[in-house]
């Protein structure tokens, strides 16, 4: 294809961004503008204007599916021959050419997780900590490792930096140490190593060097705004005393903290190439203008370089922010949200609820399943968690004497249940908040079957209540995080509060800064339906987001929302709709859940609705449960005291 013609398809920030075929170039591309496609004309135009042979040109990406996405793009454009990889990928091909032959000795064996050397370190720990993910472990060890962190140095690091580890510090120096220094006595590396071993070798072989940068004269990296120190060392040795480097990223969307990234390198570019070209793309291609006018306005407060995305696509409805009554009225309205989607001839599949942590899945899931909504847990569905996972493991095997919920409390326990614990990491978080559910969900099995409860019909109830693609794939659930660089033609943001965005736990508070481009990612997710909600809550704020967003935070008035219910302890009204749930269940065969949910009947036993239009205003009456219940319900009401 000739030059002109891979410059056709792009708008004139593409262009210049793809005409610049020599570095430095900074291409500054805000959410859905084009960066694939812009990257990936402007490599063809430097193979096509013959700035670089093909050969030669390095691509880096973050993932394998973004390499070899960029390759297909570019065979298309009839470039072949250029090498795309990740960091690690790249490292480990180098690696395996020159390590012996500079080395000296044979290049170590990959691990190919890190789980295996941390699980007895791990089991020596005393409880509460013993319990904590493997994979927690194993994330704060990379933390450590890219930031090029050694056991040594560890705990002035985290005095200096004020970063919290999921366990205290010492116990978590005490994994650490004991794990470089077991991989080390098996002759084996990680995948940090990899790149640390690369910039070791560079450094002391300077012949190993060489070689690398006779092979690679221009270097094009994805992401720049998620590059960690070790990555960005490696690409120095990469690069040697050149400036063949273009950089693509957007500092907006600079979220993963946790792994060390940081926008600093992006930002800091323009200051290490004065000269540098820098691009910036704003023209957005996926969203509505209404939800651009939604993401433009955390803009002001995001920092780095100013973007303002511009559409390009029609208008759209105008996107949602509800407060609702609480928690359950607030899953019922999503729910019903994405049903009102899929009516309007929107696939299952292209409607996502984005929450803050896994732990927040639960209640979608099950709301989905019982209305027979097919959904996808990208980060791992409820029972496929590890709290869920191991204690229907335990209670397949158990032979249980007394109710359910004793059994469950023994499993449970056994697993480090711990309600007064207060852990600062996602996971743990998560795994805590699916023991407590999973003894929630006995105690209400053991109330709904009374003396024909059993361990077994729990778990099959279980099965049923949070089954998951039994229609085909359906309603996205994922975490902030996980959405990152999807899209979607409806996106449901609920659970804004203040504490879940920005995120804070007992005894510590995620960054403020961070959070807010979260909520950028969240937003810019969606195509055409975007969807803000947050409950009213006891002690709890709405998110001091939603201002910056221009919604105004006050909680709805009395006559456009139904007050908080809680649960009465008994009431002759709601014992007679309990019994009467129980009944009905039995006769449908289905749990009591499916009926209604015990606030559900409350809420009904206190407004005592005289007819179907007072029902209907109860928070989770929905139209189908209506049509269903409604008739039966008033009869149980209107029975009196």
């Amino acid at each position: 294809m000739g030059p002109d013609r891979i410059l056709d398809p792009l708008n004139p920030a593409q262009r210049q961004a793809a005409s610049a075929v020599r570095g430095p170039v900074a291409i500054l591309a805000g959410a859905g503008t084009g960066k694939t496609t812009t990257i990936t004309h402007r490599i063809a135009y430097q193979v096509a204007t013959g700035a670089f042979d093909a050969r030669t040109i390095l691509a880096v990406t973050f993932t394998e599916k973004a390499a070899n996405e960029l390759k297909a793009r570019l065979s298309r454009l009839g470039v072949d021959g250029v090498e795309a990889r990740t960091f690690h990928a790249a490292a480990l091909s180098q690696l395996s050419r020159l390590w012996t032959a500079h080395a000296g000795s044979p290049l170590p064996e990959l691990l190919d997780t890190k789980a295996p050397l941390i699980a007895s370190l791990a089991n020596a720990l005393p409880p509460p900590h013993r319990f904590l993910p493997r994979s927690e472990l194993a994330g704060e060890i990379e933390w450590a490792k890219n930031r090029m962190v050694t056991p040594s140095a560890y705990l002035e690091v985290l005095r200096v930096e004020g970063h919290e580890p999921p366990m205290p510090a010492e116990l978590m120096h005490r994994v650490f140490d004991g794990y470089e220094r077991r991989k080390s006595r098996t002759g084996r590396i990680d995948f940090e190593d990899l790149l640390g071993h690369a910039v070791r070798l560079f450094d002391e072989h300077p012949d190993a060097a060489a070689e690398v940068r006779a092979r690679f004269h221009a270097f094009t990296v994805d992401e720049y705004q998620d590059v960690n120190p070790l990555q960005q060392a490696l690409l120095d040795r990469w690069l040697g005393d050149r400036d063949e480097i273009c950089v693509v990223g957007d500092d907006y969307q600079t979220i993963y903290g946790f792994t060390g990234a940081s926008p600093e390198h992006l930002l800091g570019f323009p200051t290490r190439y004065p000269d540098a070209t820098i691009v910036r793309l704003e023209e957005n291609y996926r969203s509505s203008p209404q939800i651009l006018a939604v993401a433009n306005a955390l803009t002001p407060k995001l920092g780095g370089f100013e973007k303002s995305l511009r559409p390009t696509r029609p208008d759209g409805p105008s996107p949602t922010a509800r407060a609702l009554p609480d928690a359950a009225a607030e899953v019922t309205e999503v729910v019903e949200g994405c049903r009102s989607l899929h009516r309007e001839g929107i696939a299952w599949d292209a409607l996502a609820i984005l929450v803050r942590i896994n732990a927040r899945t639960e209640p979608f899931e099950e709301a989905l399943a019982a209305v027979g909504i097919p959904y996808q847990v990208r980060d791992g569905s409820f029972l496929r968690r590890p709290g869920p996972r191991a204690t229907l493991s335990r209670l397949r095997r158990a032979q249980a004497a007394g109710s359910v919920a004793d059994a469950v409390r023994a499993v449970t326990d056994a697993l480090g249940y711990d309600p007064d614990n207060a852990p600062d990491i996602d996971e743990e978080i998560t795994r805590q908040a699916d023991l407590g559910r999973l003894r929630q969900l006995a105690v209400e099995h053991d109330d709904a079957h009374g003396d024909g409860a059993t361990v077994g019909g729990f778990v099959e109830e279980l099965t049923h209540r949070f089954a998951t693609d039994r229609q085909g794939r359906g309603v996205q659930l994922m975490t902030y995080h996980r959405a990152k660089g999807l899209e979607f033609d409806g996106v449901f943001l609920p659970r804004l509060l203040d504490g879940e965005l920005p995120y804070r736990s007992r005894r510590s508070e995620a960054d403020p800064d961070e959070e807010r481009r979260l909520l950028y990612v969240g937003i810019t997710r969606a195509r055409t339906h975007l969807s803000l909600s947050w409950p009213r809550e006891p002690r709890t704020q709405p998110s001091p987001f939603l201002e910056e967003l221009g919604v105004r935070r006050e909680a709805p008035a009395a006559s456009a929302s139904r007050p908080r219910v809680a649960t009465p302890a008994g009431g002759p009204t709601f014992e007679r709709l309990k019994a009467w749930r129980r009944d009905r269940a039995r006769a449908d065969g289905v749990p009591a859940y499916v009926v209604f949910h015990d606030a559900t009947l409350a809420a009904i036993a206190e407004l005592a609705p005289g007819d179907l239009a007072g029902l209907a205003t109860v928070s989770g009456v929905g139209p189908a449960k209506l049509e269903r219940y409604g008739d039966e319900v008033l009869a149980v009401v209107l029975k009196g005291p």
